[in-house]
């Protein structure tokens, strides 16, 4: 039996990067998925893409998907009707989707402020609003939110309000990890230091080389790494865990 077989996932912000990962291994473990982004065209090749690779295995994949601004309510409203429609109940949901902006402060203004505390934090708020009171129903679910090292100390290639909405997500993640336990429901966050994605692509070899300086194991995490934990926390295994954000950067922030 796969790890997740039988349990159902929203998954924002899973058209590429981090929450792709996720999105995939998911469905690769029995998951029946709700995909997310802002590109339809994006969603639906991905949802292709799973599915021939499903059949390249010989294994049945559920995957479905919405697209839109994470950053307003309506959008998680759909993807949480979209996973209860399609399933029959939501058990996990990840909230994956964000932005990064690396304007100094000084020269941040509050349209890119707002800007990325809709998207980052405020998109967290409704994707939880939207989705907590089915699994408080069920008396089961679990949360994973999407944070960063630069929510827990200073980064120098992040804007202020990146990390002030990474904070904001990890105090989020504590305090409803409180007022829901009594639900049996888990709520987490992940914290990932400098991970392969599209963004790192653009680096120059020179920042490539300065960010390995900084990090013990001497190399970027993948994003399969991430999706690893994210699958470890969604499934049976991590049943008494609730209220952390757990560090993944090989040794680049530790606390």
């Amino acid at each position: 039996m796969r790890l997740l077989e039988g349990k159902s996932a929203v998954i924002t912000g899973s058209s590429r990067g981090i929450g792709k990962a996720i999105a995939t291994t998911f469905a690769a473990l029995g998951a029946g998925i709700v995909i997310h982004g802002t590109n339809e065209d994006s969603l639906r090749a991905l949802k292709d893409e799973l599915c021939a690779e499903a059949e390249s295995l010989g294994i049945d994949i559920r995957c479905e998907y919405v697209a839109g601004d994470i950053g307003d309510i309506e959008t998680s409203k759909r993807l949480a009707e979209k996973c209860i429609e399609s399933f029959g109940k939501i058990d996990i949901l990840v909230n994956s989707a964000g932005i990064n902006t690396r304007t100094k402060f000084l020269d941040l203004t509050p349209d890119e402020w707002d800007k990325v505390i809709r998207v980052n934090l405020t998109g967290t708020f409704y994707a939880c609003k939207c989705v907590v009171p089915h699994m408080i129903e069920r008396k089961s679910g679990c949360i994973i939110n999407l944070s960063s090292r630069a929510g827990k100390t200073y980064h120098a290639n992040a804007s202020l309000c990146y990390g002030a909405s990474k904070g904001g997500i990890d105090a989020l993640t504590r305090n409803l990890a409180g007022e829901l336990a009594p639900y049996g429901i888990c709520v987490n966050s992940i914290c990932p230091g400098p991970v392969e994605t599209d963004m790192s692509l653009q680096w120059t070899p020179e920042y490539r080389e300065k960010v390995l300086a900084g990090i013990p194991l001497r190399r970027l995490g993948k994003a399969e790494e991430i999706a690893d934990l994210a699958t470890f926390l969604a499934s049976d295994l991590a049943g008494f865990i609730t209220g952390e954000s757990i560090n993944v950067n090989g040794g680049n922030y530790m606390n």
